[in-house]
């Protein structure tokens, strides 16, 4: 079964550090965690009291208590919903995980139910786990990765100044493939 940890490592590859892009819709961000998306999460009082600080942004990845909020805020909101870790390749796990770090929890497991058949419900049960855990890893990778550099192109069709982000998805997209 997959673990939460190996997935969790991999996105920090793409969502690592402090960012606060003017064109990033998710405005300012730590780790990948939104705070346009996520203004409840505790992390952003620990990360507003650095702000004033010499080494910001730096410092932050050192503050150990804001990397505990870190983690239990990826495991709660992804990881557990996604059930990732009733999912038997930790490849299609940490792809899945990923996909809804950057697009959506929804958008993830919509994806997924519509490559492995069954009902697009946004919920991920029985049936989607045990179509995802019986279908061919290359085949499902393979259909995930496009489906999700469609999803990418579509975005940038709805909103042209994200076409600076293209790249780094499609990289991204691509680096759950054998």
């Amino acid at each position: 079964m997959a673990e939460f940890n190996i997935a969790l490592q991999k996105t920090f590859v793409y969502e690592g550090g402090y960012s606060n892009d003017p064109d990033d819709l998710g405005s300012e961000t730590y780790k990948g965690i939104s705070r346009a998306s996520h203004s409840a999460w505790k992390g952003w009082v620990i990360i507003d009291k650095y702000k004033d600080k010499s080494d910001f942004p730096a410092t932050l990845d050192k503050d150990i208590e804001l990397q505990k909020q870190v983690d239990l805020f990826y495991l709660y909101e992804f990881w557990l919903p996604l059930k990732a870790d009733q999912i038997q390749n930790q490849l299609s796990a940490d792809s899945i995980f990923d996909f809804a770090v950057n697009a959506g929890i929804n958008k993830s497991i919509h994806l997924t139910q519509s490559i492995v058949g069954t009902k697009a419900d946004g919920i991920v049960g029985e049936k989607t786990l045990q179509k995802l855990n019986s279908l061919d890893f290359g085949y499902f990778q393979s259909a995930f990765t496009v489906a999700k550099i469609s999803h990418y192109i579509a975005i940038i069709k709805k909103r042209p100044a994200n076409k600076k982000y293209l790249y780094g998805w499609i990289i991204r997209a691509l680096e759950y493939n054998e």
